[in-house]
């Protein structure tokens, strides 16, 4: 039998690699070190269902306790790991105790990037989401009538828009760019779920930067603006993105550049030690990208499991995402990275649309919103490897069925 395996994290990355080493009965030893008191859960519904109060934090578990001793994984909760020991094969945790590895993966995830203190950024009121701590610190505070400011228009602030108008809040949303989601979509998908908002009551200025938080006895009661406007506010969330949890790795002399860089077997700069997950950088068509979703962290982590119990397939990830919003479900597949041309394809229904993203002539990417074909059809024609005509996709008429025969 191999060695025990020690994994540092608790979230889908590092409970993926546990599970699916044990589907492929491998028994190795497994110790997963977790931060928090908690069992591994899934967080996007964090955000979402949990916090509406419309699923409990039971379901949002991947698997009870019973699984893990049944499973022969260890799992240690509450037990941050403080330091990488690479000559002795051991981390140092939080007591000082050590704990010795044959192999180990850092599956730490990532961030959220919180606003400076120096602009009130640690009054009370302010708040990131990223974990159960914060998402039940939040739910006191979402209450009918109260005025939220969300700085960031990404997919983070909003998902937690749609979520603050459901419960009735008063919502603002602030964006520096031009646009929202515009370091992640394009203009057309942006768009679409601008109008969207704007049709829920949310209130979405885009060119306008967060100049300071004003606060009184502590707490957050006003937001003065770029451009000199000054609103009341009684709560203020940050969704301004996330930084990896990549300082564990760089202090032990593990290659970092914004995220623990790995080989196409997850192998980072030292061949016992594995990275994956939100934490992780790779390379992807000649650059280095770094995945932040479940369907990286899961297949990411499979893989590894895969090269750890002897094989040598590569990862090559197949990335696609999703956004609730609302009754609106936006489903994304593909990287538009680097992508130079958009065609827009009208839905069958209202609030129904895709955007196909082609780089030099090559379909890379699709957003669709309400639009389960366009996004499966997308989906598939990646996978396989075939490009998506533009007349085709341009034509509302066509069948997009016709394109994977």
């Amino acid at each position: 039998m191999a060695g025990r395996l020690v994994i540092i994290g608790a979230g889908q990355a590092a409970f993926a690699l546990a599970a699916k080493l044990r589907g492929l009965k491998d028994m190795r030893p497994i110790t997963i070190l977790g931060a928090e008191d908690c069992l591994p859960y899934q967080r996007p519904p964090l955000s979402k269902k949990y916090l509406l109060g419309e699923m409990s934090f039971d379901r949002l578990l991947f698997r009870p306790e019973a699984w893990y001793a049944e499973n022969s994984v260890e799992i240690r909760l509450s037990t941050p790991v403080e330091e990488i020991d690479r000559a002795a094969k051991e981390v140092v945790l939080f007591d000082g105790s050590r704990l010795g590895y044959e192999t180990l993966a850092i599956a730490t995830g990532a961030t959220p990037r919180c606003l400076p203190d120096a602009i009130g950024g640690g009054l009370e009121g302010v708040y990131t989401v990223r974990n159960k701590a914060d998402a039940d610190r939040l739910a006191t505070e979402m209450a009918p009538g109260r005025r939220l400011l969300i700085v960031g228009g990404g997919y983070i602030g909003l998902e937690a828009a749609a979520v603050a108008r459901h419960l009735g809040l008063e919502v603002t949303v602030i964006e520096m760019a031009d646009r929202i989601l515009a370091r992640v979509a394009a203009k057309e998908t942006a768009d679409a779920m601008r109008e969207i908002h704007a049709a829920h009551g949310v209130v979405i200025r885009e060119k306008t930067g967060l100049a300071a938080l004003i606060g009184d006895n502590g707490r957050v009661v006003a937001a003065e603006l770029c451009d000199g406007t000054r609103m009341d506010v009684d709560i203020v969330i940050a969704g301004i993105g996330v930084v990896a949890n990549d300082g564990i790795a760089a202090r032990a002399g593990i290659e970092t550049a914004n995220g623990i860089l790995v080989n196409a077997m997850a192998r980072t700069s030292d061949p016992a030690i594995f990275a994956m997950g939100d934490c992780a950088v790779f390379e992807w068509k000649g650059q280095r990208i770094r995945l932040e979703s479940v369907q990286n962290a899961v297949d990411q982590a499979e893989a590894a499991a895969a090269v750890m119990v002897g094989g040598d397939q590569p990862y090559r990830p197949k990335p696609w995402f999703w956004s609730d919003q609302y009754d609106v479900k936006l489903q994304i597949a593909g990287f538009n990275l680097g992508y130079d041309e958009t065609v827009l394809r009208p839905g069958g229904r209202e609030n129904s649309l895709s955007t196909w993203y082609y780089s030099k002539g090559e379909f890379i990417a699709v957003d669709a919103i309400n639009d389960a074909k366009a996004y499966v059809t997308g989906k598939k024609l990646l996978e396989l490897g075939r490009n998506a005509p533009r007349d085709v996709i341009a034509d509302p008429g066509s069948d997009l069925k016709a394109l994977l025969t």
